[in-house]
């Protein structure tokens, strides 16, 4: 199924496209969205099965209610109020928001390093 998530700005995008593969779409909503920046994204999307990750902030709940009645079948994935947004979300909260909504398939996790034991 291929997959298409919407966030609100290219720091977002660059802090997901870290954590994912590169099978899944990231689009930006660059802060505002007028008529022609909705149509640019339903285009861009296409038949994606689309998610909405926006920041726990009173633009973000803006944008997402926006982009909810554009994409009304959109999975909602939220970051945790008092985090400076998707951007300043630690990676570890951000893969459990992640696999929360599925995606585990495409979460690039971070190596596991090994731990040593004092004898």
């Amino acid at each position: 199924m291929p997959i298409a998530i919407i966030v609100e700005g290219k720091n977002d995008k660059s802090r997901l496209k870290r954590l994912l593969t590169d099978d899944i779409l990231i689009v930006c909503t660059f802060g505002s969205l007028n008529t022609d920046r909705l149509e640019e994204l339903k285009k861009s999307v296409g038949t994606r099965d689309v998610y909405i990750f926006t920041d726990n902030d009173s633009s973000g709940k803006k944008i997402r209610g926006i982009l909810r009645d554009t994409f009304p079948d959109a999975e909602q994935i939220y970051t945790r109020r008092g985090y400076a947004g998707v951007e300043g979300t630690p990676d570890e909260y951000l893969i459990q928001q992640l696999e929360k909504a599925g995606l585990e398939e495409y979460i690039l996790y971070p190596p596991v390093l090994p731990t040593f034991e004092k004898f």
